[in-house]
């Protein structure tokens, strides 16, 4: 799944490069970029929660094409999210860049979620509004790549969400110096969920870390579950896009996380 995501990029990067060597590379947002991590953060009301801007996925197809960027920004800062997460990629899931000045209105943070792959993608984000971008473990087979990922984006003043899907993934996030980490309970083969990926690995967290889980969380009990196994916060799109009242389903999703 990932070599069809990596694929879809190229273009993108080939693009960058091209832009670099005419010495037009686009120029760092200039406008507010809220703290990330402070968003993030558990606090002493409990866990938080990161709402998804997420129009389809390979594993649902097509997710409420009608709910805009601009309905989102007003309806997840109304419903409680501490921060947004924005699909920017556009092959599989629908995304697009724009979308993050969409919803920058609603002045929540905002992580740029997409299958990133080279230095330059970064600085590509930081001409956005967002505040953090998604760092892949296994979209880079090197560990100096991977560090170079997360050193550049901290370099830009950006957040790296650096997401884990297995044992491995975890120790080389903690070697490659992330910060954030984000435990993806999704099986990247059978795209199903397996939900003790969470229970197990939040073990490892260390003083200093904050961790997300993602994938899986449907209901206020998914975030309870999570709320007392010590998650900073949990990162949610399927089941608030696709609910016919998303505030309302994102507002649940926040009590129980307070729980």
């Amino acid at each position: 799944m990932l070599d069809k995501f990596r694929k879809s990029k190229q273009a993108e990067v080939d693009m960058l490069h091209r832009l670099e060597s005419e010495g037009r590379l686009p120029a760092p947002y200039t406008g507010d970029r809220p703290s990330f991590a402070d968003a993030i953060r558990r606090n002493t009301e409990g866990m938080n929660v990161i709402a998804e801007y997420k129009r389809a996925s390979p594993s649902k197809g097509d997710i409420n094409l009608g709910l805009s960027a601009a309905d989102v920004a007003s309806m997840y800062a109304a419903g409680g999210a501490s921060a947004i997460s924005v699909l920017t990629e556009e092959n599989y899931f629908k995304g697009d860049l724009s979308y993050l000045d969409e919803i920058k209105s609603c002045g929540l943070p905002m992580l740029r979620k997409d299958f990133l792959v080279d230095p330059l993608q970064v600085t590509q984000t930081l001409a956005t509004p967002a505040s953090a971008l998604l760092v892949i473990v296994r979209m880079f087979a090197d560990d100096a790549k991977l560090k170079e990922m997360i050193d550049k984006a901290h370099e830009c003043g950006l957040a790296a969400v650096v997401e884990a899907f297995d044992e491995l993934d975890l120790k080389r996030a903690k070697n490659a110096g992330a910060k954030i980490i984000q435990i993806n309970n999704r099986d990247l083969d059978t795209l199903g969920i397996d939900m003790n990926r969470s229970i197990d690995f939040i073990r490892q967290k260390d003083d200093g870390e904050i961790w997300i889980c993602a994938s899986g969380i449907n209901e206020p009990e998914d975030c309870m579950q999570m709320n007392k196994l010590g998650y900073d916060t949990v990162l949610v799109g399927t089941s608030i896009m696709s609910s016919p009242d998303p505030q309302a389903k994102l507002a649940d999703l926040v009590a129980g996380a307070k729980s």
